[in-house]
């Protein structure tokens, strides 16, 4: 009798020592998520000071998201769906995403060479498409990584308005840029052959494959190909001066989505529910080219970050997939203003470094009056660096270059020398705006003062061989008077 009392009393002592454990660790638990959540607050309430003020000093309009191990812990709409100011953009307004919807594609062609129903060291000439001898050289690889070396389908302002326009030039030219697989050539001609491989190889429309087997899949409900202008929340594209961008003419298959479908998309790509891991990171790594990116977008290996950015006409999208702290971050604009610095400063809020609220623009505040008198804008521009110093972007030179370049572009030649020397002047160091402004000399055909420029921009550093290769065709010009 005593041995089953004392048995009794030690199976009541260790129950309780197990109950003490069990809420010892659900208190711990308790504990470790309240952190968790006070720390996801605090990013939530720094990203929306970030993207208010950002909003407030006209410097984006758009959609936002940021996600944290697997939580959505932001999700906010700035501004219009056009430039009539109307109607508010909501988390169920569609964007053109520009060259990040290439994924679609690429990933499309990871499906089937999945199934087996293609190789991607195949030939294109394998698929029949009625291509010059070149197609024997180029493979599937090659077109997913930009080394194909295949003819350009848009050469300068001349783009294709459609599939048959982008045929044309592709059917017609027998010779390649280069060697398949010995160069790089980022060129909507590599897209085009892709989609028409997928269309090929699975015997329906590149717009039904991707509906079929991405679209319906992750249930990304609000996605739709190539919308037309009255399609329901699709957006517009508009300037600084409140000016609608033109609708877009070019070749077919280009997916709109939403912040909500965006996200589903990264998060199935991060998760491979649509390709397994092994076909990701053959997307991820461009072997040819391993510092320009791939059909992915940009890796930076030693981070573990996916960067990829997307532009068509004032239309910008840009996302960080940084899979070693599991955070994703989703900007899409239709007034293409600072995205790639947004999502970049609220990568480093996210990894707790230290960032700016960005500043009023210089460049908006005197493009107008510089498009119409050069003293006044100049005098605006000084006026405001002694009264609001604090409050705009001065120590940025790239608010002087693009203001520089947007006149060059109106052929407002002399305006843009004068902004230009403005920008040598506040940054007499910098080897860009020197370029700058030997580019304009050059347009102007002052080739003594632009030499003179391109010299002094070599000597500060060098712009990546630009300055060497005007040099060269300076001295040609000289050469041919």
């Amino acid at each position: 009798m005593k041995n089953i009392i004392f048995l009794l009393l030690n199976i009541i002592f260790f129950n309780q020592i197990i109950s003490a454990q069990q809420l010892n660790n659900i208190k711990e638990t308790k504990n470790i998520q309240q952190v968790s959540h006070k720390k996801n607050q605090n990013y939530t309430d720094q990203i929306d000071a970030l993207m208010s003020k950002s909003y407030e000093r006209g410097l984006f309009n758009g959609n936002v998201l940021v996600a944290k191990n697997g939580e959505i812990i932001y999700k906010k709409s700035f501004g219009f769906t056009d430039e009539t100011k109307q109607t508010k953009l909501t988390d169920k307004s569609i964007f053109n995403i520009g060259s990040i919807a290439k994924e679609f594609n690429a990933v499309s062609i990871m499906i089937l060479a999945e199934d087996g129903l293609l190789n991607l060291d195949d030939p294109i000439s394998k698929y029949n498409l009625d291509l010059p001898k070149w197609a024997e050289k180029v493979t599937v690889r090659h077109l997913l990584n930009y080394a194909s070396g295949i003819p350009r389908i848009e050469n300068g302002l001349i783009v294709p308005k459609n599939d048959e326009e982008a045929w044309k030039v592709l059917k017609k030219t027998d010779t390649l840029l280069f060697e398949p697989g010995t160069g790089y050539r980022y060129d909507n001609g590599n897209v085009f052959l892709q989609r028409r491989i997928i269309e090929k190889v699975s015997g329906m429309s590149y717009q039904e494959f991707v509906t079929k087997n991405i679209v319906k899949p992750l249930k990304m409900n609000n996605s739709v190909s190539d919308p037309k202008f009255a399609y329901k929340n699709r957006t517009s594209c508009y300037d600084m001066d409140n000016v609608r961008c033109p609708e877009i003419e070019f070749i077919s298959g280009w997916l709109w989505v939403d912040i909500n479908d965006f996200y589903k998309w990264l998060d199935a790509m991060k998760h491979n529910r649509l390709i397994s891991k092994e076909s990701f990171q053959t997307l991820l790594n461009n072997p040819y080219a391993k510092d320009e990116g791939g059909s992915l977008g940009t890796y930076l290996e030693n981070e573990d970050l996916q960067r990829h950015n997307g532009i068509s006409y004032k239309f910008e999208s840009i996302f960080l997939s940084d899979f070693k702290n599991d955070i994703t971050i989703i900007l899409m604009s239709n007034n293409r203003n600072i995205v790639w610095n947004l999502g970049h400063t609220i990568h480093d809020l996210m990894l707790d470094k230290n960032y700016e609220i960005p500043k009023k623009s210089i460049y908006q505040s005197i493009r107008k009056v510089a498009q119409s008198d050069m003293n006044k804008a100049i005098e605006t521009y000084f006026l405001l660096k002694q009264n609001s110093k604090n409050e705009y972007s001065f120590e940025n030179p790239s608010e002087l270059n693009t203001l520089g370049y947007e006149l060059l572009r109106l052929g407002k030649i002399n305006e843009s020398i004068e902004i230009f020397k403005l920008a040598v002047k506040e940054f007499p160091k910098n080897p860009n705006v020197m370029d700058s402004l030997g580019e304009a000399y050059f347009t102007n055909k002052q080739y003594d003062l632009a030499l003179e420029c391109y010299k002094k921009a070599i000597n500060q550093g060098g712009t990546n061989g630009n300055s060497e290769k005007m040099i060269e065709k300076i001295e040609y010009e000289i050469i041919k008077k």
